[in-house]
């Protein structure tokens, strides 16, 4: 543990460092900046940028560069030396405040949605000072990387950090407003904290480098079920093999260096899957530092010749993978107001922050689903291995039904009050005995937490963080409301349980604690009149519903104009990511199938030519070759269906309709390729084979 200690957060300008390097005036400006969310103070940026600099060139850094996240997913930077020149035309190595501040890349060629044209180039990143800037290491190279959010000219957004941090400011405001109503002076500003595990996937590099489907699309197009998969139960927590272990050795390494408190590692359900999980952070850190991790974990995986697959479903027949972002809310006083205490009152803001939630997932579950929506998560969500596409909410029996004790309650006076405050006491301990864990729950509560299990283990947890947000905010406006026009009723507390009476009442239907993968739920669910989209084309309208504008306008979350571009630039997402997936298989049937099989009907038939030549009937061998070019020939065929189907979705100009159509007709001739192509594996001798199958990918390191 001493050797963590040492270099933990070495590659980071902490807090620390900043104490260190800035001057007392400067260090608190910046830190009030950060702790109280306060505008910067542009006076202080050149003394920032110069410590920021002196900081990062005493370790080897040569350039800086602004680090965002671009709405095609993943991150972006561009790299700037540290050069300029001085008065006298001489070079010198100068990071100025306005180059801290802001910078100017090129906008034209990421995705916008049609706010920006391709010639209309210029974009803005502006340095976000919540999250600390660190450095790259490349080799021996490291630059200095400020976080930074990314604005069109025209001041629309263009990133993913932008309407997180937006959220967080219209959370803040709802929050702080009802807390005022419950006599709370205290709290100044809301704290969101967010832990995200991570699952993945590890496959041999050589073995991967033979497979152009996991090169090109992440994830296995074809592959027949192996003899072994997961089906004995003796992966998930079994004893980690040792060239894994020295694998996660160094990724801890890595992320301690960056500051990143990894925590847990482990096996997880499906052979060669496996979970790494965080300390728990405050959201925009914690978003920030499982995007690097992301990055650092492949180029970890490369040094030790293991190819990291983050796609949600690399493989068919075995669980896939997704990241559980477990997720709470306090202030800055250190309190979590989902955690039930022996305060009365503290227990009522724990009631009402429960209400608030199942409001805003009653009223809005459809935009909570559009956020975890892709062409990746659309193989996970409703499988028998993660939560269903509807979302519900889990409590958990014992505080199931003190809420409906809540919403059956009569009339209220002390004694219910105080039955009602010493159940929320006693559900830390009781709930443990009382009632189990659902995995298959979609959010969950999971004792002073909401674990939220639909986020893809490829994606930006900020989308979900962002809904979350407002959901919450959502729910929190609508109960201040209603306590105000109930001020007659003196003790706040008894004034929010009749409000909560009602809250209880009418989100009843988003209330589930049974099994999420049945197909009695499905049935319930839609007599609940709860949505179900089963696909991202079908999922994605819900940013475009009337009352979701309202919500994201009245936040200044986000503009009608983004959320429509927000719309184009996911459904253009997952047409290409298809089109990609279809273009590679049919590319792989025609230069790998189709001549394996030619391989093993040649072999075959002259070894049905060699009996007859011998006086030997050769019958069964003569039937193989002819089944053999019966499966050609069924390759051949669904193979031209595929091309096909993609030649018509690419003539269909309106992208809302190709995408539908690609999800229902592209998925059906893709999968029946793929069942002949699967059978072909299964028979083609393993010298014909052209690339690693299942019960190697899974089985070798």
């Amino acid at each position: 543990m001493s050797r963590v200690t040492e270099c933990f957060g070495e590659l980071t300008f902490s807090k620390a460092v900043m104490r260190e390097k800035l001057s007392r005036e400067v260090f608190e400006k910046l830190s009030d900046a950060i702790q109280a969310g306060n505008a910067l103070d542009e006076n202080i940026a050149a003394d920032v940028a110069h410590a920021m600099k002196e900081w990062a060139i005493s370790r080897g850094a040569t350039h800086f560069s602004h680090w965002f996240q671009p709405q095609r997913g993943g991150t972006a930077e561009k790299h700037d030396a540290f050069l300029s020149y001085s008065e006298q035309g001489d070079l010198i190595e100068r990071f100025s405040g306005k180059q801290l501040i802001q910078s100017e890349p090129d906008a034209s060629s990421f995705p916008s949605g049609g706010i920006r044209s391709t010639f209309e180039a210029r974009g803005y990143t502006a340095w976000d000072p919540t999250s600390p800037a660190f450095l790259l290491e490349s080799g021996e190279t490291r630059t200095l990387v400020i976080p930074s959010v990314f604005l069109s000219w025209t001041g629309d957004v263009l990133d993913r950090k932008t309407p997180f941090l937006r959220s967080m400011r219209a959370l803040n405001d709802a929050v702080i407003k009802l807390q005022r109503l419950l006599g709370n002076r205290l709290a100044r500003k809301v704290v969101v904290n967010v832990g995200p595990e991570q699952e993945y996937f590890v496959v041999a590099r050589r073995l991967a480098d033979t497979r152009p489907d996991l090169r090109i699309c992440g994830r296995s197009l074809f592959g027949a079920p192996p003899a072994k998969g997961q089906q004995m139960e003796d992966h998930y927590f079994g004893a980690i093999h040792p060239k894994m272990m020295r694998f996660m050795e160094d990724l801890d390494h890595e992320l301690y260096r960056r500051g990143i408190p990894a925590k847990t590692r482990h096996n997880e359900v499906s052979p060669n899957q496996f979970e790494i999980a965080p300390l728990y952070e405050e959201a925009n850190l914690a978003i920030d530092h499982n995007l690097q991790m992301m990055d650092i974990m492949k180029k970890v995986g490369a040094r030790h010749d293991l190819e990291v697959l983050l796609h949600e479903k690399p493989f068919a027949g075995v669980n896939g993978s997704g990241k559980h972002v477990n997720w709470s809310i306090g202030d800055n006083t250190g309190a979590n107001y989902l955690e039930p205490s022996a305060s009365p009152l503290k227990n009522i803001n724990f009631l009402l922050t429960l209400g608030a939630l199942m409001l805003g997932v009653d009223k809005f579950g459809g935009l909570l689903r559009a956020g975890v929506a892709d062409a990746g998560n659309d193989h996970r969500l409703g499988a028998n291995e993660a939560p269903p596409a509807i979302m519900s909410v889990f409590l958990g029996e014992y505080l199931s039904t003190l809420v409906d004790e809540i919403a059956g309650m009569g009339k209220v006076n002390e004694q219910s009050m105080n039955h009602i405050t010493m159940g929320v006491r006693n559900l830390p301990r009781i709930s443990k005995d009382t009632s189990d864990r659902n995995r298959t729950s979609p959010i969950a509560f999971t004792g002073n937490k909401f674990e939220f299990r639909a986020v893809g283990s490829s994606q930006n947890v900020s989308e979900a963080v962002t809904s979350l947000n407002l959901l919450l905010a959502y729910g929190l406006f609508i109960i201040e409301g209603r306590m105000a026009e109930r001020g007659s009723i003196e003790d706040v507390k008894e004034r929010a349980i009749t409000v909560l009476k009602d809250v209880f009442k009418e989100t009843r239907r988003v209330r589930f604690d049974g099994n999420g993968y049945s197909e009695e739920w499905h049935r319930e669910a839609e007599r609940r009149g709860l949505p179900n989209a089963r696909n991202t084309p079908a999922a994605l309208p819900a940013y475009l519903d009337k009352e979701v504008i309202e919500l994201m306008e009245k936040s200044r979350t986000l503009s009608e104009r983004e959320l429509r571009a927000k719309v184009e630039i996911k459904l253009e997402t997952y047409l290409k990511t298809k089109e990609i997936e279809y273009k590679t298989a049919l590319d792989m049937a025609r230069t790998l199938f189709l001549p394996a099989l030619t391989r093993q009907i040649a072999s075959t038939a002259a070894a049905a030519a060699a009996m007859k030549q011998a006086g030997l009937e050769g019958t069964l061998l003569r039937d193989e070759a002819a089944r053999f070019e019966a499966l050609f020939g069924d390759i051949k065929a669904r193979t031209a269906e595929l091309e096909r189907v993609l030649n018509d979705a690419q003539a269909e100009k309106d992208c809302h309709r190709r995408a539908h159509f690609l999800a229902d007709h592209g998925e059906t001739a893709l999968g029946a390729l793929r069942a002949v192509v699967d059978t072909a594996e299964r028979d083609v001798a393993a010298e014909f084979w052209p690339m690693a199958k299942y019960q190697e990918l899974l089985t070798v390191l």
